[in-house]
């Protein structure tokens, strides 16, 4: 397995964006498993990475602002919405990228959208994530298509983290994301952004369904846990990867 570590500055900016977005109130959550458990769930050549000899999955919820497309403004309403997403990270040829088992968000057109064009993992039902002063508070009761799943979480906001960890750059600094082909195989599409300003955070509660219902152990333990209030983001052209 690998343990490669990630460096905090985007490696290549992405030259022409297929779409823009901004990702605001974010939470990242983290559980350690067995690398071998995760990469069961892998698609053929992708690996897990790894840190400290450890897979990690992570539960993040962040608010979706102002899609937009080249040449069209962000679009009203469709274009904004709550998600959770539960995720690891792999590695191809030496790519390090991000890898969902589910997204979760309230709003079926850009669901269906994201499946067929860039083949996540979308789900569809009610969801929420609000920040209340100092307390991020989120939930998701998925609909469709996985049948009955479920997030709450409260999660507590602190200081600012002005060094962020090797640990935290791990999981923040990811610049590309990784899914299925059609008609298989692997498709890399790279995403960039500013530097995430970091804080602390804590985890006030979490009854959480999600990650079971991706096929992986309930997690255990407390989570490692921080804050962002968001960065606004490109997304390249997807691509597919040989081998």
């Amino acid at each position: 397995m690998n343990n490669r570590r990630i460096s905090p500055e985007c490696p290549a900016p992405v030259k022409f964006a297929v779409m823009k977005q901004k990702w605001m109130s974010l939470a990242y959550l983290h559980w350690d498993y067995d690398p071998e458990i995760v990469q069961a769930l892998l698609p053929p050549g992708l690996t897990v990475d790894t840190y400290d000899g450890r897979a990690w999955v992570g539960l993040i919820p962040f608010s979706m602002e102002d899609i937009s497309f080249p040449g069209i403004p962000p679009v009203p309403w469709l274009g904004s919405f709550p998600e959770v997403n539960v995720r690891t990270y792999v590695i191809k040829d030496g790519v390090p990228g991000v890898w969902f088992f589910s997204l979760d968000v309230n709003r079926l057109l850009p669901a269906l959208v994201a499946r067929l064009s860039y083949r996540l993992p979308y789900c569809f039902g009610s969801a929420s994530n609000k920040r209340d002063g100092d307390v991020l508070r989120t939930r998701v009761k998925r609909r469709w298509p996985r049948g009955a799943a479920t997030t709450q979480m409260e999660v507590s906001i602190g200081d600012a983290i002005n060094e962020p960890s090797q640990f935290e750059h791990f999981v923040s600094a990811r610049w590309g994301l990784y899914s299925t082909w059609w008609g298989g195989g692997l498709m890399y599409a790279p995403v960039d952004h500013p530097r995430w300003e970091l804080q602390r955070a804590q985890v006030l509660s979490v009854d959480d369904s999600l990650i079971t219902a991706a096929g992986l152990p309930a997690p255990a333990g407390e989570p490692h846990c921080m804050y962002s209030n968001g960065v606004p983001v490109r997304i390249g052209l997807p691509r597919r990867v040989r081998g």
